[in-house]
């Protein structure tokens, strides 16, 4: 046990002496053009307007090309942004894109690709349906390397970035979370491969992990305890307890409401990411308070991962109600 924390302490220490010299590096300067999936709200709507104003050409994406994110986005930049038609579920939207952009890359290429497309929910596993789970997976993951497998060529040739939006759920294993847990650690294992592959054409891959940031983006899907009730059938209603479905509504609720309220920390990473000479791996963004424990989390071992959770009134409270009427 000592030896693990020794071990522990020492990639830490290591972990800051690289953040901080990685601080003093020199930075890319606009010329190529960057695509950003979901640009409709949240991360990568604050991103295309912050690469536009520092001169990147910037293609993009967005759900719905007429909706209101995507025209603020277009009242607001100049030519050097274009909106895209890009869902990322689908084959066709990704060959169109591509072709646009093609046809109106500037002489430097693109520069990279920003993997930002993505939703969130929550549910107890027994409280989904394997539809739920596929389509959690299907954009947050073959909706990232759907556009990766098609861009790359084009990145490769620019010598540039792939960056993908993870969260720390592809690592911290926290109850309600389970699909979207499943979508952010294959991402994040596709992105780990990629990486090790691309390094040779001098490609650089990040992963960004942001915590809890519900309140800056609206990514979190409302709903509440009696819409989960209804879903589940007779047999499952015989061991979940509905009044826990709503008090665990409640307490999910409030805690991402209590998250980061504007998405700062998550735009100056990705900007360091697509600008820095020397991006990091990995941009964790969580609170002051609560880096070390996301540092040192990974590293432990899994009786003392899950023993987190034995801490939680939440979870104390599941098994007092579970079969109770």
């Amino acid at each position: 046990m000592i030896g693990l924390l020794c071990f522990v302490a020492v990639l830490l220490v290591a972990v800051v002496v690289l953040s901080l010299f990685s601080r003093h590096r020199s930075h890319v300067q606009p010329g190529g053009a960057i695509l950003i999936t979901g640009c409709d709200s949240g991360f990568g709507h604050h991103l295309a307007g912050s690469l536009e104003r520092r001169g990147f050409v910037v293609f993009a994406g967005c759900l719905y090309p007429d909706g209101t994110g995507a025209q603020s986005l277009v009242s607001q930049s100049s030519r050097n942004l274009k909106i895209l038609k890009l869902d990322v579920t689908k084959d066709e939207d990704v060959k169109r894109a591509k072709a646009v952009i093609q046809e109106n890359l500037p002489e430097e290429g693109l520069w990279a690709v920003v993997n930002n497309a993505g939703i969130s929910d929550w549910s107890e596993i027994e409280w989904s349906s394997i539809e739920d789970f596929q389509h959690m997976v299907d954009i947050n993951l073959f909706g990232a390397i759907r556009t990766s497998i098609a861009f790359l060529p084009l990145v490769r040739a620019a010598k540039g970035r792939m960056v993908y939006v993870s969260s720390i759920f592809s690592f911290f294993n926290c109850l309600n979370m389970a699909a979207y847990s499943v979508s952010k650690r294959g991402l994040e294992a596709f992105a780990d491969c990629l990486r090790v592959e691309v390094e040779s054409f001098d490609v650089k891959v990040s992963i960004i992990q942001p915590g809890n940031f519900g309140p800056a983006t609206n990514i979190l899907k409302m709903k509440t305890g009696f819409d989960m009730w209804k879903k589940l059938d007779d047999e499952k209603k015989q061991t979940f307890n509905r009044q826990y479905m709503q008090l665990a509504s409640d307490y999910f609720m409030s805690t991402c409401r209590a998250g980061f309220k504007d998405t700062t920390p998550v735009i100056e990473a990705m900007l360091h990411a697509l600008t820095s000479a020397r991006p990091k791996r990995r941009y964790l963004l969580v609170s002051k308070t609560d880096m070390l424990f996301f540092r040192l989390y990974p590293f432990l071992p899994s009786i003392f991962t899950d023993s987190v959770f034995q801490l939680s009134s939440m979870y104390a409270k599941r098994k007092e109600m579970l079969y109770a009427q």
